[in-house]
């Protein structure tokens, strides 16, 4: 077993840029060896977030949804931030029927995936929703969402799309094809 590493020692932590949603910090670290570096990242939140993968009649629900850092429309599932108070599930469920007009009788979580952590301690929470009814909520989108129906036959076709890209979509579509096979729904 490798012997664990020591955490670097943070000198000081400095906001030095902010914006309307991030504010950007400086780090300054002292690594176990003396050596010294200054990172940047965003101020770390508690704050989570939910990723749906909504399963009807053996088809995946999948939207398109403007990406103004890459200036495209992306295919992929339907996410959002957890607000205050609630659980993993019940934003699960409000953001589907934000963005997809569903609600979910099942939800299953498969698991809590980090993104770019080496500029944020931001969380994602992976989650299945079946036995879906309509039902919609209004959301905070600007335009409506196009939703995209993928046979679960040819899931893994997805990955040949080229507006199926990013990554949490591309991680949550290989957990979801494991707990497939392994439910033996695939």
């Amino acid at each position: 077993m490798d012997k664990p590493l020591k955490k670097p020692t943070i000198l000081n932590v400095e906001a030095v840029a902010r914006s309307r949603l991030f504010t950007v910090e400086s780090v300054d670290l002292e690594f176990s060896n003396g050596e010294r570096r200054v990172y940047e990242r965003m101020r770390p939140s508690s704050r989570e977030a939910v990723m749906i993968v909504p399963i009807i009649d053996d088809h995946l629900i999948l939207i398109r949804e403007y990406a103004v850092g890459t200036e495209s429309y992306e295919l992929g599932f339907s996410k959002g931030l957890i607000d205050p108070g609630e659980s993993v599930f019940e934003a699960a469920n409000r953001e589907l029927k934000e963005e997809v007009g569903f609600g979910a009788n099942d939800l299953t979580f498969l698991r809590k995936l980090g993104m770019a952590p080496s500029y944020f301690s931001s969380k994602m929470n992976i989650v299945v929703a079946e036995n879906l009814y309509p039902e919609s909520l209004p959301g905070d989108e600007p335009e409506p969402l196009p939703q995209v129906r993928w046979p679960l036959t040819h899931l893994m076709d997805l990955l040949e799309d080229p507006d199926f890209n990013e990554a949490r979509n591309v991680s949550a579509l290989f957990l979801l094809r494991e707990w497939l096979q392994a439910q033996g729904k695939l």
